[in-house]
């Protein structure tokens, strides 16, 4: 299963990003550190401190070999045998030491050579692996063909003649170092006058094997490529570890998702489209797909809605439409005008009934999307629930229904939609008064508790039916007096939860019962609650 996971990166875009960018990262730090790194200077500085120590004393060893009246020529081996000087040095491997007259005329030399163990050594630290190895011989081979890359046939006498330079700048202002290039890589000089009582009798040349420092420098850079070859294996493996643990689980949200949307989706997969859970993932992912999942949840609790709605629908236009069928085919048997006169009444009531199903239809229907496109803004929710009940209070006192409203006095603000909380609760009044009869009474009040905000609206009306309480809000369901059939469609409280729960709040209705130790006693009225957060 992992290795199928890693084969899918390579058609994975961010899977390449991923490892781009992380490789690139890696890059330009080696080369920063390559670039910026002073070990090149710092490596030259030692050896070139260290070769100045190493000249002084063999100018020192010269001297105390030197007699102390008779005269001295190096040339002619007068006072002192300068090759012989140098054969009794144990030079340094590598190093070539070169003896010049005053005159800057060349007297001997002597180059010290490495022993066995020391090659060994030599050859085990500067080998390097396939990668380095084959960089130095890109470098060398490209070296070879600049004009500065080309060998000396002679490098011996080259150094001899780079020496004899700066014989007389040694007599004359002391021991001197300077850095040359020789086929490409650097070498020190270091020239230091013999002296004998004060006065020069002869300098001494110490020089540098060709190319040891560079070969130091370099023998550092290998160790850093060779870091950067295993940081390369490591950063392409943790990337590809996270590409996985990134790309896969979105490609699989993609292509669940995909799916969904193609033309012939049903056949591909007769069950519901399945969102990858990875909602056990502490980070976008998990958060990506528990968004992924809910929205489908609430798709498909849409889906079955709107089907349960339709269903409904059409039950309930084949209501009226049955009275119709009946009313128009028993007009055509109907002899006395009295009886048909009753029957224009009963198609006039249904045709109404059927207008106005219609509009509570399309009104529910665009519901969901009005309230997502309305804007949302701050009101006083007291002035609002005052205003309803100028207008609606009137209308119960003509029915003989007595009206009140305690409302506090001070502002309540909300967020949300004015007027649709307004439809919510003048439907909610019209059905207390539609209940009511002459002499009955409707109070509506309202209260803050804690960070929400009850209103109440409550009535002495004949109450509602026990098992009815947790079905009035369902569409289309409707328990009417006998005279009140057919002049709603059942859809007010439906609406009013709807617009509720769109602003986080809740509704409910109960009986008002004269005691709460007897819940069998006859209601005092009804009663329903809405509470909205402030």
């Amino acid at each position: 299963v992992q290795r199928g996971r890693l084969a899918t990166l390579r058609h994975s875009p961010i899977a390449r990003k991923i490892v781009t960018f992380n490789l690139v990262a890696l890059i330009l730090l080696i080369a920063g550190v390559l670039y910026l790194s002073p070990s090149r200077d710092s490596l030259a500085f030692q050896r070139a401190k260290g070769l100045v120590n190493e000249a002084q004393l063999i100018a020192d060893v010269f001297e105390a070999r030197l007699p102390t009246i008779a005269p001295v020529d190096l040339l002619s081996a007068d006072g002192i045998d300068p090759e012989a000087t140098l054969a009794a040095l144990d030079l340094r491997g590598g190093v070539q030491v070169t003896v010049f007259s005053t005159d800057a005329v060349y007297v001997t030399s002597a180059t010290g050579t490495l022993s066995e163990d020391e090659v060994a050594e030599l050859e085990l630290q500067t080998g390097g692996t396939f990668l380095t190895d084959f960089f130095a011989d890109l470098w060398a081979g490209a070296a070879a063909m600049m004009p500065f890359g080309t060998n000396d046939p002679n490098p011996v006498a080259t150094q001899i003649q780079l020496s004899q330079d700066n014989v007389r700048n040694a007599i004359a202002n002391g021991t001197q170092l300077e850095a040359s290039k020789m086929g490409g890589n650097t070498s020190f000089i270091v020239t230091t006058p013999i002296l004998r009582n004060g006065v020069a009798v002869g300098v001494i040349a110490v020089t540098t094997a060709a190319g040891e420092v560079d070969s130091l420098v370099r023998r550092e850079r290998e160790q850093y490529l060779r870091l950067f070859m295993v940081g390369i294996l490591v950063s392409v493996g943790l990337s590809l570890v996270l590409a996985s643990t990134i790309a896969n689980p979105l490609a699989q949200l993609a292509t669940a998702a995909e799916a969904s949307q193609e033309k012939n989706a049903r056949k591909m997969s007769p069950v519901k489209v399945h969102i990858p859970d990875f909602t056990g993932r502490p980070d976008e992912i998990g958060r990506l797909s528990g968004a992924l999942r809910s929205m489908v949840r609430a798709l498909y609790k849409r889906i079955e809605g709107n089907e349960q709605f339709a269903a409904d629908v059409a039950h309930e236009i084949k209501n009226p439409l049955a009275s119709l069928r009946s009313a128009v085919g028993t007009m055509r048997v109907a002899k006395r005008e009295d009886q048909r006169e009753q029957l224009l009444v009963i198609i006039e009531h249904d045709v109404k009934r059927l207008d106005r199903l219609v509009s509570d239809i399309s009104n529910a229907s665009r519901l969901d999307s009005e309230l997502v496109k309305e804007e949302e803004e701050t009101f006083d929710l007291v002035q609002m629930l005052r205003n309803i009940a100028d207008f609606l209070g009137k209308d119960a006192r003509l029915r003989g229904v007595d009206f009140v409203a305690d409302l506090p006095a001070d502002a309540i603000m909300v967020q949300g939609l004015e007027g649709r909380l307004a439809q919510v609760f003048v439907n909610l009044i019209t059905n207390a008064i539609s209940f009511c009869e002459k002499g009955d009474a409707i109070r509506i009040w309202a209260r803050t508790r804690k960070n929400r905000v009850l209103i109440v609206v409550e009535d002495t009306g004949p109450g509602i039916p026990d098992d009815s309480l947790t079905k009035i809000f369902q569409r289309f369901y409707s328990q009417r007096p006998a005279g009140q059939f057919g002049n709603n469609s059942g859809l007010g409280l439906a609406i009013s939860k709807q617009i509720v729960t769109a602003h986080a709040g809740v509704i409910w209705a109960e009986n008002i019962r004269p005691t709460d130790a007897d819940p069998t006693s006859e209601p005092l009225g009804a009663r329903f609650v809405v509470g909205i957060p402030i």
